[in-house]
């Protein structure tokens, strides 16, 4: 079994929405064989409270748009980790500390990732965009790159 579309299309989402306010090492883990709950979990971090609520409300924005409601939130309170859940995936953005204390990609490093558009950076001067919207790379670490430093 593999991530529905539609699940591919929320994750996408929520990357880019991430990534719009700068959110470190963003990646996507398809679940679906392992959980029946979600077929999808999209980390993500920052490396404060502020910026990590700013990232919430981003993601939470894009994706009303696309037309996901959210069935459950929690940790908005400290803004240390914030699960948002929205039924065919589920979102994590947590603080830096956190994201290295409870390392969810070692968890789920056997899973199957799920791949982002060349929109999607990972971090603060990761990248800069072109004119035309496409990413430039300047010696940065793509997510997909920092699964790899992340997970190993």
């Amino acid at each position: 079994m593999t991530a529905t579309d539609r699940a591919v299309e929320l994750v996408t989402v929520a990357a880019q929405a991430a990534s719009d306010k700068l959110a470190n090492h963003i990646i996507a883990f398809d679940v679906s064989d392992q959980l029946i709950i979600t077929d999808a979990f999209v980390l993500c971090s920052a490396p404060n409270d502020r910026q990590v609520k700013a990232i919430v409300d981003e993601i939470e924005d894009k994706l009303r748009d696309a037309g996901a409601k959210p069935v459950r939130r929690e940790g908005e309170r400290d803004g240390r980790w914030v699960l948002i859940d929205y039924g065919d995936i589920v979102v994590h953005v947590q603080h830096e500390e956190e994201r290295a204390f409870y390392a969810l990609e070692r968890i789920w490093r056997d899973c199957p990732t799920i791949a982002m558009p060349d929109t999607v950076i990972s971090g603060r001067g990761d990248a800069t965009t072109k004119r035309d919207g496409s990413a430039m790379a300047t010696g940065a670490t793509t997510s997909a790159e920092s699964v790899g430093n992340a997970s190993g």
